[in-house]
């Protein structure tokens, strides 16, 4: 009786029956979730292993373990208190700015530069408190919050399509080739691609017959097929450090590495104002502001889509607790850049536990505790090649588009908009760029239209906005920036 009493109060806690879940559905997509983004403890390390100016190197040991401490903490707080199926880690846009273009202005240090990562949050912080993101999101034109969840199911599914190897990125040489390409020359080659083959056709016949737990099984089935393939034939990694391998595994190699004790003496590395005494205040804000626009909008389109394709919005199309959403979404980027691996974000990768029927915060608490298992107990990491969880983001990336339909194509003001929405996420591999391009365009095309009352104000202010964020590569070259 006690049992049923305590999981009675979880249940309404979470609102698990009242999302038309259950506890299965929320352990299970709190795994799916997990399996889905771990490869962030992996590939962190590797974005993040440049040397700053001082010639000091973060070590990938320390940022897989803060990685994985960092979004476990952040994922079980989204969990328990937002109470959303959204999962938090380091994120691949903002990290990869910070390891390349912010990293290549001279006299910076990684305390330095994450600095600029803590203000940008303690900036979005502010605007969550004073309300001004929750009513950009609610100023949004719903076109356009569908066209958001169409290019965010796009650009997972050529997350998948891609790391997985079954479609490449092809060397521009002379300006004669296209970018992309099928498998390595026109042809699908290696171990690695047959498991992500088998992966997809088996998730997607379990998918079509509305097996529980398709996209699970699909990801340990894979799982099981990648390690075996790796034991008998020893595929090894895509690049070993020395030589390419076009055969090999994209991410990472499946293998067995045992427990290691995790060192989190990276948190509290930061220097809030470095950057400022290196660069100069303009500069130094320059940097913070393409920072700021790049999480505060990557999360807002992120949360639309996984709050859409969960079916949690309310009947006016919000998100329920959207501030607790926001606010945590704002102290993931002041945790990671305090603790030297970046700003954390919502990770889109969530959608392959919603796809699972993940539908509560249970289901983040779940993978919250898995990732801080998995900084001592890598082995639930190392295991798990992106070639095996590739197919559940090709499979979710579908469950997504499939949204295209409620865009109303006959408005231009919203068609055109939604179309280059949903098109440059996926081709310019940013959820930020998307987003700018279709709030500009709808702006511009209303006007147009002689439209202009239809207009939101705090659409024409984040239009303005994403205007300076397109242009601040010529902006720092007439200010003399290099």
């Amino acid at each position: 009786m006690p049992t049923e009493t305590k999981l009675s109060r979880v249940d309404r806690y979470f609102k698990i029956t009242e999302r038309g879940s259950n506890y299965s559905r929320e352990i299970r997509g709190g795994f799916a979730t997990f399996f889905a983004m771990s490869y962030i403890v992996v590939l962190n390390p590797l974005i993040l292993s440049g040397a700053d100016s001082s010639g000091e190197i973060l070590g990938p040991s320390r940022v897989a373990a803060v990685t994985a401490f960092v979004a476990g903490v952040l994922t079980i707080l989204m969990g328990a208190w937002a109470k959303h199926p959204f999962a938090l880690a380091t994120g691949l846009g903002v990290n990869a700015f910070v390891a390349v273009t912010v990293a290549s202005h001279p006299g910076l240090t990684w305390p330095d530069m994450m600095g600029l990562v803590v203000l940008s949050g303690i900036t979005m912080f502010i605007l969550v408190l004073t309300g001004f993101r929750t009513a950009v999101f609610k100023a949004v034109p719903e076109g356009l919050k569908t066209a958001i969840v169409v290019g965010i199911g796009l650009f997972i599914a050529l997350i998948g399509l891609v790391n997985a190897g079954f479609v490449r990125r092809i060397p521009d040489i002379a300006h004669t080739t296209v970018p992309v390409g099928l498998g390595f020359d026109g042809k699908l080659l290696g171990w690695p691609t047959l498991v992500f083959v088998v992966g997809l056709v088996l998730t997607i016949g379990l998918v079509v017959r509305k097996v529980k737990g398709a996209i699970l099984i699909g990801i340990i089935a894979a799982t099981l097929l990648a390690n075996v393939m790796e034991a008998v034939f020893h595929i090894g990694p895509s690049f070993d450090g020395t030589k390419a391998n076009p055969q090999g595994w994209s991410l990472v190699v499946p293998a067995f590495t045992g427990l290691e004790w995790p060192d989190l003496s990276l948190i509290g590395q930061v220097n809030l104002f470095g950057s400022f005494a290196h660069l100069g205040a303009l500069a130094a804000v320059l940097l913070a502001f393409a920072i700021l626009l790049s999480i505060f909008f990557d999360a807002m389109g992120t949360m639309v889509g996984l709050a859409r394709e969960a079916g949690t919005l309310d009947k006016d199309g919000n998100i329920p607790n959207v501030d607790r959403v926001l606010l945590v979404d704002a102290f993931g980027a002041i945790a990671g850049g305090g603790a030297s691996v970046s700003a954390n974000q919502i990770y889109v990768e969530s959608g392959a536990g919603i796809g699972e029927g993940a539908r509560t915060g249970l289901a983040s608490v779940v993978t919250g505790l898995l990732l801080i298992v998995a900084m001592f107990f890598t082995p639930l990491i190392s295991l798990v090649p992106f070639e095996a969880v590739a197919p559940a983001l090709v499979v979710v990336g579908f469950l997504m588009v499939s949204q295209v339909g409620k865009i109303d194509w006959s408005d231009w003001g919203i068609a055109i908009p939604a179309f280059l929405t949903f098109t440059l996420m996926p081709f310019t591999y940013s959820i930020a760029n998307g987003l700018g391009a279709g709030f500009i365009a709808f702006v511009l095309i209303r006007l147009f239209q002689g439209r202009a009352k239809e207009i939101h104000p705090l659409m024409w202010a984040v239009a303005a906005a994403f205007l300076i964020f397109f242009v601040i590569g010529p902006i720092e070259q007439i200010v003399g920036i290099k």
